[in-house]
């Protein structure tokens, strides 16, 4: 069973509608561990692309680093607690916001993904920013020996800044998703079979 990490450069550049199209592309489960803010992306996945979702071990209402967001409710969250799940099925796991977003004022999402020791996926948007950003985060990746499959960038063309970052830290480049509007989940589903393929996942 294949067990993939979705994380991302930073927040809402959409690695939830990247995931949820990876959960069709290869007919997989989806778990986000820790949900800060509603409504959550669980749902959102489970909208576009009608994937299995395994609740989240943490649900937050404040839209805000999952350290705070527990902080406020009164809660602390135990990052030992978070376990992926077995299945007979592939598993699509997001992560919250950036590499380096803390779980706690002790442990980052980063620092969980290196013990999972799990493939990762690295999802960079296209616009202003994003070579020294997607650099950073894979010199992180790399420092923690965490398994990474590639970059997947979203949003619109940007052939200089892809192949820059491609070139200056040797990741294989997966594809780009590109803005889909309307986004609905027959649009996503075409859209992400014509540019990733399942081959790069596995």
């Amino acid at each position: 069973m294949s067990r993939i990490v979705v994380t991302g450069t930073d927040t809402g550049i959409g690695k939830t509608v990247f995931a949820a199209g990876l959960c069709g592309l290869l007919g997989a489960r989806y778990w986000k561990p820790v949900q800060s803010g509603l409504p959550t992306d669980s749902e959102v996945v489970a909208e576009l692309s009608g994937a299995e979702v395994i609740p989240e071990t943490y649900r937050l209402k404040l839209p805000a680093s999952p350290h705070q967001a527990a902080e406020e409710e009164g809660i602390e969250i135990d990052t030992d607690a978070l376990v992926p799940p077995d299945g007979e099925r592939p598993l699509v796991i997001e992560g919250a916001g950036g590499l380096m977003v803390p779980l706690t004022r002790q442990t980052l999402f980063i620092d969980v993904f290196a013990r999972w020791n799990l493939p990762l996926v690295l999802c960079a948007r296209t616009t202003l920013g994003t070579i020294n950003h997607t650099l950073l985060s894979l010199e992180a990746i790399r420092s923690r020996n965490i398994p990474l499959l590639g970059v997947a960038f979203i949003g619109e063309a940007n052939d200089e800044s892809e192949g820059i970052i491609i070139e200056k830290s040797g990741a294989r480049r997966l594809g780009r998703l590109p803005p889909i509007t309307p986004l609905t989940p027959g649009r996503l589903t075409g859209v992400f079979s014509r540019t990733f393929s399942a081959d790069d996942f596995a």
